[in-house]
């Protein structure tokens, strides 16, 4: 499959970064950094083929949507670890990203053709903020976990190991306060669009019933709110309260805790109001008995005459049995009747003439 080849280089790089936080040496930093080069460019190459084979960017399911943001999530940290020449932080950056990446690539890209509910650019400002703010919020959460890991050591006065391979305390606090106001500010222009593209959804799509359960009832959406509740208020009590420091780092492993909470277990597991690039883990075919559409088809629903017509269709309806076969509405002992279209035109026999079985 085409993101296996991205996440293998990711699974190299990760040992890669995994030896440099052990041993320090400056050859397997080197090689680190050239292994996540190669995995984003093979990314980069991925992901630019889906988008030129379904018309648009492939984010508009969950799969989809998690492979773009582990490609983004990886963009931003080669810019972090070449601005400030770190490397510390990319063994645990690189354990997010292989961990994620690891759905698509089992999965597959499952790109689809979209629905046109979605053509609106609303949309894509909403889906593209929401991504780069969770973007934003994963490399914070990698900072604050670090920022906590070295304060317990300093704390225990055994500065031997993350003392000697992570930047300094002060650093890694105005790191993460950077960061999460990047991805609140991405968040907040996302969640602002995403509003108004729902609201003129539901006036060019009313029978979609994903569009019909966007409300702050779905669990998406609550979930998504609570998250930017949550780095607002870390935002906000840095500034009034003084959080700083090690509270303000457990706040964004919190945050991004909810953020994969509603990235990965309720997009597949509690909803389908987003999923509109594929079948999801509840995802069906369309059952016309039923009447049910799953979300990832980029079709209405069809109207009750068409499921109507659905049933008349299917092979042990009545009206669709064959002449030489009696039907569940014909009386035992009696002869089938002949379809109307076959009695068109047809001679009828004399009531005088012998009756031939």
């Amino acid at each position: 499959m085409a993101l296996a080849l991205p996440f293998a280089i990711y699974v190299l790089a990760f040992v890669a970064y995994a030896v440099h936080f052990g041993r320090r040496t400056p050859s397997a930093g080197r090689a680190a950094t050239t292994l996540l080069v190669a995995g984003a460019l093979a990314h980069t190459f991925v992901i630019g083929m889906q988008t030129m084979a379904a018309g648009h960017v492939p984010f508009a399911g969950t799969t989809q949507a998690i492979s773009t943001f582990v490609w983004l999530l990886a963009i931003a940290y080669l810019y972090t670890e070449v601005t400030t020449d770190e490397r510390g932080l990319g063994v645990f950056v690189l354990a997010i990203i292989v961990a994620l990446q690891a759905v698509p690539a089992i999965n597959g890209p499952g790109v689809e053709p979209q629905s046109a509910v979605l053509e609106h650019p609303l949309f894509w400002t909403h889906v593209a903020a929401l991504l780069g703010a969770y973007a934003s919020f994963g490399l914070a959460a990698v900072i604050g976990i670090t920022y906590v890991l070295q304060f317990k050591e300093i704390k225990a006065k055994h500065l031997v190991f993350f003392f000697t391979r992570l930047p300094s305390l002060q650093v890694l606090d105005v790191m993460n306060s950077r960061t999460v106001f990047i991805g609140w500010v991405l968040m907040t222009v996302g969640l602002v669009a995403g509003a108004v593209w729902v609201t003129e959804a539901l006036t060019t799509a009313p029978d979609d019933p994903r569009v019909q359960a966007m409300s702050v009832t779905d669990p998406k959406i609550f979930v998504a709110i609570l998250t930017w509740a949550v780095y607002t208020f870390q935002l906000v009590a840095r500034r009034t309260i003084g959080w700083r420091g090690r509270r303000s780092a457990y706040l964004s492993a919190v945050g991004f805790a909810i953020v994969l909470l509603n990235f990965v277990l309720v997009s597949y597991f509690l909803t389908d109001s987003h999923n509109f690039g594929g079948p999801s883990a509840r995802g069906r075919a369309f059952d016309a008995t039923a009447g049910h559409w799953p979300a990832g088809v980029g079709l209405r629903p069809p109207s009750p005459s068409a499921r109507s017509a659905a049933r008349r269709a299917e092979p042990g309806h009545p009206r669709v049995a064959r002449p030489t076969e009696r039907s569940e509405a014909t009386p035992r002992g009696a002869r089938p009747s002949a379809p109307r279209t076959a009695l068109r035109g047809a001679a009828l026999p004399r009531r005088d003439a012998p009756r031939q079985d």
